[in-house]
């Protein structure tokens, strides 16, 4: 008798802790099956905006870390880029019309360098203050995103470079030969490529911004297609309050450069059947 009770008491203690073990794992798993953030507790105001500042700031330091390191380079990389991109001869020299000039040209180039590392450390950082409240999928698709996000910098600057910087000034050699003297001050012509290269770094974002909303389940495509018309119009009001051509013919490009990169992805999305 006594063995029987020791065992049926077992066996109430075994099924105890099995449906403890049931009752923790439906805590941490939702409807949809998907596993449910272990770490989600409630924190003060005070120390989400402590938390959300220490991440800024070491985005801030390693895009100001980079940008020291490339300083002692920008004069090659300016060289290189100012000769890339405008005709040779006697028209692309680059004039210098105040003392600070030349030292401005070359922190411009360090801070797009620094700007460019930075963007997957902010998507990192993001991932970093966001993490307690994710779910198990919503943590892969954020760590994903982080070399998603260099990668996509990097096409951005290429694009800028072969086709952007060289369509524009083209443009602008084309209207203003029958005008005057072309002459090409450093500090607004090199501050127009570098502005430009960065604007192309952070729009070929766009496609990493709406997998990663539709992944998370903040949209559908479904609803961006619906809404693209007011996405379109924002794209465009956008490249023109932020461009600082007035021509009008870089905003129009990177205008259009947002709309395909937008409509790119919402047809790929369909073509994998997300």
């Amino acid at each position: 008798m006594g063995e029987h009770r020791a065992s049926d008491e077992r066996v109430a203690t075994d099924g105890g802790t099995s449906t403890a073990a049931a009752t923790a794992d439906d805590a941490e798993t939702d409807v949809g099956g998907i596993s449910a953030p272990t770490e989600d507790q409630e924190m003060p105001l005070a120390d989400h905006i402590e938390e959300m500042i220490k991440r800024l700031a070491i985005v801030i330091v390693i895009a100001g870390s980079v940008s020291i390191v490339v300083f002692p380079l920008a004069d090659q990389a300016i060289t290189f880029l100012w000769y890339s991109v405008l005709p040779e001869g006697e028209i692309a020299q680059p004039r210098v019309y105040g003392p600070l000039e030349f030292i401005f040209a070359r922190i411009k180039v360090a801070s797009l360098a620094g700007l460019i590392v930075a963007l997957p450390v902010m998507v990192y950082q993001t991932y970093r203050f966001m993490r307690p409240g994710l779910y198990r999928n919503e943590r892969k698709y954020y760590l994903a995103a982080v070399p998603t996000s260099l990668v996509l910098a990097v096409v951005g600057v290429l694009f800028a470079y072969f086709v952007v910087l060289p369509a524009i000034f083209t443009y602008f050699l084309t209207y203003s030969q029958d005008a005057g003297a072309i002459a090409f001050g450093l500090g607004d012509t090199f501050g127009l490529m570098l502005i430009l290269i960065a604007y192309l770094a952070i729009v070929f974002q766009i496609p990493l911004i709406i997998m990663l909303a539709i992944m998370m389940g903040i949209t559908t495509r479904d609803w961006l297609a619906d809404k693209r018309l007011y996405f379109w119009g924002a794209f465009l009001g956008l490249a023109f309050i932020s461009s600082p051509d007035p021509t009008g013919m870089a905003p129009i490009i990177i205008a259009l450069t947002m709309a395909g990169l937008f409509e790119g992805t919402l047809l790929v999305l369909k073509w994998v059947g997300r």
